[in-house]
């Protein structure tokens, strides 16, 4: 019995192997299969576009399995994404099969992801200016709303006159959604682009600051005892105890600022900023070119996906010390 366990064990990473090299491919040529069978009914254009969309990802999977042979880190990568590659590509032939192939869902309100492609290139240019606005609206009031509550949520979690005056006034406002307050920023604000930023400050302002003040709050009191007794003063206590000591709470509640702001971005710009992704999904809209929607859609998706995937490696960075101790 002894003898066989190394050839069990070689034999799990090459079956392992072997499922991530054919992974992609074999999802990639089952889409085009389907996609060739069903698009003799669509424009050219779009069939060409979308086959040529296939082709480049099956020709990109090719050679990523040629480097993962020369080089560790494709192998690593390939490894963990691979599933999640080729699943996202079935999911895109299926999206065709019940569009494009069996209509089961009305036109215009539901392109095949060959339309969705070729809108997304014609309006490549529109989408980018779009996009650059929103991150910069984004990025603003992220930003300001941030720093204006780290510092509310500390106050209010350390002093306790703070927290006396500040905690009433988290409770009424706070649980107020940052959109309710639109037609009231529009009246105050010079223009829609500092109504927004103001908007989306607001949206981030209240988790932070609650989350802040309860990581503040709760730190543990031997901690500050040590401290004392080594004669640290007031500010050392608030810097470098009670705040590293609060920094989960405070992540997380970036993390919750940063969901509710691309909620108020977007709602936003629908209703008052005349720029951004959220204008261009009410313009698309208006003309029913859900094509263009769709497409919008794929770039917000792209884009806070990859902010909120930085805002997980900063986390990753500063709470280094946690791992081990919790579960992340």
């Amino acid at each position: 019995m002894a003898p066989d366990a190394p050839l069990a064990k070689e034999a799990g990473p090459s079956k392992m192997r072997l499922r991530t090299i054919l992974a992609i491919p074999l999802a990639t040529l089952t889409a085009f299969a389907i996609h060739y069978l069903i698009s003799k009914n669509q424009p050219a254009a779009e069939t060409k576009l979308y086959s040529l969309f296939l082709a480049t990802a099956f020709l990109s999977a090719l050679l990523a399995n040629g480097l993962q042979w020369l080089w560790a880190l494709p192998r690593r990568w390939l490894t963990h994404i691979s599933p999640i590659i080729a699943a996202t590509i079935l999911l895109l032939a299926l999206w065709d099969l019940i569009t494009t192939g069996f209509h089961l869902l009305p036109l215009p309100y539901f392109p095949g992801p060959a339309a969705v492609l070729q809108s997304l290139t014609n309006d490549r240019q529109l989408l980018l200016e779009s996009a650059g606005n929103s991150l910069l609206l984004l990025f603003s009031g992220y930003a300001i709303g941030v720093v204006i509550a780290l510092v509310t949520g500390i106050c209010i979690g350390w002093f306790n006159q703070a927290r006396y005056w500040g905690m009433p006034l988290l409770k009424v406002v706070g649980p107020i959604p940052a959109t309710a307050w639109i037609p009231l920023a529009m009246v105050l604000a010079p223009s829609p682009r500092f109504s927004a930023i103001g908007l989306i400050a607001l949206a981030v302002w209240f988790p932070v600051t609650m989350l802040t003040a309860s990581g503040i709050s709760n730190t543990r009191a031997s901690y500050l005892d040590v401290a004392r007794t080594l004669g640290a003063n007031p500010a050392y206590l608030i810097f470098r105890v009670a705040i590293p000591a609060a920094m989960p709470s405070i992540f997380i509640g970036l993390f919750m600022g940063l969901g509710a702001s691309f909620l108020t971005l977007i709602v936003a710009e629908t209703v008052g900023v005349k720029s951004g992704l959220g204008w261009y999904v009410s313009w698309a809209q208006g003309w029913a070119e859900y094509g263009k929607v769709y497409a919008a859609l794929v770039i917000m998706a792209a884009f806070f996906s990859t902010i909120m995937t930085l805002l997980f490696k900063v986390r990753d960075r500063v709470l280094v010390w946690q791992k081990g101790v919790i579960k992340w």
